[in-house]
């Protein structure tokens, strides 16, 4: 892939998505095509089939997907295992018709069982039962792992597929009910600060162990392997560190300038007990990530107060 390929960046207004496209321009990319959603619904697989035809882009980051966090997708689950096949399957099958060089498919690290050894090795795929609050979302992504996968297989093609850790940063969902658990705390610790609440409750046990990395380090780490792997097989993408919720809530703590109490809604539910990703094959290509945890809230807290009109609604 040279500075002048033609290069399709799928879901670029996402917080994955935008980063990758930030890493592109900064690298000095001069030929991004993007399409926000109101200009292409990837779920239409004639407007994707169009859209293909008349770009031709040669190279494909496949960031676009439907998100949300443990709620939603509980709440969801049609919504969410619909709308990524549909929105993948399109994506990918049009990369072969349309003979696009080479596409990196981004998955989660939801598609590995709950109860998966740690730290979580590529090889656990499929080896036990998924963690059943995000089972739609995750079972999307894995199939879109093994089309990648058949692809490669039966066609030759140069599919692959990334599965990146617990991510944060620019852009990333606010929503008090539908985000993750980091920018959901951010949130809720500034408006606990600016209405001078005393003490600020966190879901479940704060217990679990999570693996956190900042969206700008997996941009980098996507343009990476786009360069510098070739195997069907998967590639976790992490920071092989990891913390507790109540160690992330005293850093966002800190961040936000919260000075109150910490307590726990034990009635939510925690989710996987520990999830920690093996990403020892990334590290061994020679990528690791640039942005510490406590770095990446701070930017992260910087980028929500920019944009707070915008998060309270």
């Amino acid at each position: 892939m040279n500075k002048e390929s033609k290069i399709y960046v799928a879901g670029h207004r996402g917080m994955v998505g935008s980063a990758i496209y930030r890493k592109l321009q900064k690298d000095g990319y001069t030929n991004l095509v993007v399409a926000t959603s109101a200009e292409l619904d990837l779920r239409n697989t004639t407007a994707v089939d169009e859209f293909f035809r008349e770009n031709q882009p040669e190279y494909v980051f496949l960031a676009a997907a439907k998100v949300g966090g443990i709620l939603a997708n509980n709440n969801y689950p049609a919504d969410f295992l619909y709308d990524n096949l549909m929105i993948q399957n399109n994506v990918i099958e049009a990369s072969f018709r349309y003979n696009v060089e080479k596409l990196l498919f981004l998955g989660s690290s939801c598609i590995y069982p709950k109860f998966a050894p740690q730290p979580i090795k590529e090889e656990s795929l499929l080896s036990g039962y998924l963690e059943p609050t995000n089972e739609a979302y995750a079972i999307a992504k894995i199939a879109g792992i093994k089309l990648c996968q058949a692809y490669h297989k039966q066609h030759g093609k140069r599919f692959i597929s990334a599965m990146p850790t617990n991510l944060y940063g620019f852009g990333d969902n606010y929503h008090p009910e539908n985000s993750h658990v980091l920018p959901a705390l951010l949130r809720r610790f500034h408006e606990a600060k600016e209405n001078n609440l005393e003490e600020v409750i966190i879901w479940g046990t704060g217990t679990p162990l999570r693996e956190f990395m900042f969206a700008d380090d997996l941009g980098a780490a996507c343009l990476f392997l786009m360069q510098r792997y070739e195997k069907p097989e998967i590639i976790n993408v992490g920071t092989g560190e990891e913390t507790s919720i109540l160690e992330l809530a005293h850093v966002i703590a800190e961040a936000v300038g919260f000075k109150g109490h910490i307590g726990f809604d034990k009635s939510k539910p925690d989710g996987t007990p520990r999830k920690l990703m093996d990403s020892s094959r990334l590290h061994s290509l020679g990528f690791h990530h640039q942005t510490s945890l406590k770095e990446g809230i701070s930017v992260t807290y910087q980028d929500f107060l920019s944009k707070i009109a915008v998060y309270a609604k």
